[in-house]
């Protein structure tokens, strides 16, 4: 059996964690720095990871590289499988003609594309993020920002960045439930922490989005609907968090923040609509002349749209909404669907790796949720679409069989990324660089959201990053002092932030708005944010821990 030595390297904690970052500081040079395409970038991490945990760690090799392969199974089944699913929904509204009307439909609700962002990235993904999860969210509303005349890369940015405060709180509450489990600490005490820290960040998010679209001019002219759709978010999830349920507070925050924003459309307008059309679209015709892919589009008749029109354009979306509450809201189909799952001991591995404290890991252990899947939940989706799209069978399976050649790519990045996550963790790398930083004492308050941060930057996943963290954040609160419900949701908080850098979100992002290849231009744009919010929130927790205390429960 294996089992890792968290200071390998010169028995030195520090000098490991040094060594034990050098695959993530690989990656993240390769694709910010040197602008290699993501799959290159992953598979050179993956290399490095490997050589790490055989040569500095002392993995037998053939531990690492399944470690690796069980990696790429998750990333390819569910993660990939979810996106896969989101896109084709997305195509079949293009083969079948009603694309050009949903981008019309989003006009009546308000034809200002800083609206738009706040209506399709910030509050719909928000409910896309409650119900579903993963990369599902980006996939879908990234694509719906094309249809409303964005140009790539301000549609990538903009659902990445709007992927951040409902991350917490993502999939019916899995990555709060996943830290109560681990740390047996009750995971409504966990929420009603995270209810007092995420809250914050979704005030200011919509600011930021309609920065991002029209600059400070944008905020200037759109910040009265921006300030109403951040507070109405910020104070549903921070009640429903606290007072309500975990499990439902991103759906009833979404939801509460569309109908405010859609009222105060009523009553206010935001000025000069017409500038930032106009400048979307020149945008939008530049990137894709430097060789940026646009999605297929078929024009509409320019009929009028009437109330069928207009259910129809937007019926992947109530079907995608309606399937995903049944599963999982109905707790008969939600227990039906996970009793589905195979569990399935990685071959050779399984029993092979304990963790640093010397039991049995469990990581080895896959799960293959083959029906249970956001992915399948999604696939489904797609057929009853089909159907009522009146799309031929062979229309369907050609639009399938398209966007697996179109994400072949992004397969191996999420893939690759995956196996570099698996290997660091097996191996012992990942928690070297955790309990090294958990070691500052009284400063830990500041770095703990680092650790989620850390975590989901590279697994893509808050729930992953709990997974790996929860515990170490638990056990180096009581050293130094500290309340160990606060830094589990640190760890939680700091995740969300660290999600729209993840080369997996990175790569979701590039494919679905036509972008294969360029992750590094993303990056570039969208870790400066990344950092400056981790920064918010440590100064956040840093403050809750020492000085703000009755902002906690």
């Amino acid at each position: 059996m294996y089992q890792p030595d968290l200071s390998p390297v010169a028995d030195s904690l520090a000098l490991s964690s040094l060594v034990a970052a050098l695959p993530l500081l690989t990656l993240f040079l390769l694709l910010g720095g040197l602008r290699l395409k993501a799959h290159w970038a992953g598979l050179a991490a993956l290399a490095v990871s490997v050589a790490v945990a055989v040569l500095a760690y002392g993995m037998p090799l053939r531990y690492a590289l399944l470690s690796g392969t069980e990696g790429a199974a998750f990333g390819l089944m569910p993660i990939m499988w979810i996106v896969l699913a989101a896109l084709w929904v997305y195509r079949l509204t293009v083969v079948s003609g009603w694309f050009e009307d949903l981008r019309r439909a989003f006009g009546l609700v308000s034809d200002d594309p800083r609206v738009q962002a706040l209506i399709i990235a910030f509050c719909f993904g928000a409910l896309l993020e409650a119900l579903a999860g993963f990369g599902a969210p980006v996939a879908i509303t990234g694509v719906m920002l094309i249809a409303v005349g964005f140009s790539p890369v301000r549609a990538a940015v903009t659902v990445l960045v709007a992927n951040t405060a409902p991350v917490a709180f993502g999939a019916i509450g899995t990555p709060i439930i996943t830290a109560g489990s681990l740390t047996r600490i009750p995971y409504e005490e966990i929420g009603a922490y995270v209810g007092r820290q995420t809250p914050l960040l979704a005030l200011f998010v919509p600011l930021l989005l309609v920065a991002l679209v029209d600059g400070v001019r944008g905020i200037r002219q759109t910040w009265p609907v921006a300030l109403v759709c951040g507070a109405v978010f910020a104070l549903a999830q921070f009640v429903s968090a606290n007072y309500v349920s975990v499990e439902l507070t991103d759906i009833i925050a979404s939801l509460l923040a569309l109908a405010a924003v859609v009222a105060f459309l009523r009553v206010w307008k935001p000025r000069e609509s017409a500038r930032v059309r106009d400048a979307l679209r020149t945008a939008a015709e530049r990137e894709r002349g430097e060789g940026a892919e646009a999605p297929g589009r078929q024009d509409a008749a320019n009929a009028p749209l009437g109330a069928r029109r207009v259910g129809m354009a937007f019926l992947p979306y109530l079907v995608v909404i309606a399937v995903f509450s049944v599963a999982k809201l109905w707790t008969p189909v939600k227990e039906a669907l996970a009793a589905s799952d195979v569990e399935v001991p990685w071959p050779w591995l399984d029993g092979q790796i304990l963790t640093a404290t010397g039991e049995p890991s469990g990581t080895t252990l896959y799960v293959l949720p083959w029906l249970s899947s956001p992915g399948s939940l999604l696939l489904l989706c797609g057929v009853v679409v089909a159907l009522c799209y009146r799309t031929g069978f062979g229309t369907a399976v050609r639009a399938f069989r398209d966007m697996v050649v179109q994400l072949r790519w992004a397969m191996l990045t999420v893939a690759s990324v995956l196996a570099l996550a698996y290997v660091m963790n097996l191996s012992g790398q990942t928690i070297t660089i955790g309990t090294w930083i958990a070691g500052t004492g009284a400063a830990f308050a500041f770095l703990s959201p680092i650790l989620g941060w850390l975590g989901t930057a590279v697994t893509g996943s808050d729930t992953s990053a709990n997974a790996l963290f929860a515990t170490l954040q638990q056990t180096a609160a009581g050293r130094a002092g500290l309340d160990p419900s606060l830094l589990v949701a640190a760890n939680t908080s700091g995740g969300v932030v660290g999600k729209m850098i993840s080369p997996q979100n990175l790569t979701i992002a590039a494919t679905a708005v036509g972008l294969v290849g360029r992750e590094a231009v993303l990056f570039r744009k969208a870790v400066a944010w990344s950092v400056l919010l981790l920064l918010a929130v440590c100064v956040l927790v840093y403050l809750q821990a020492h000085v703000l205390a009755w902002m906690l429960p």
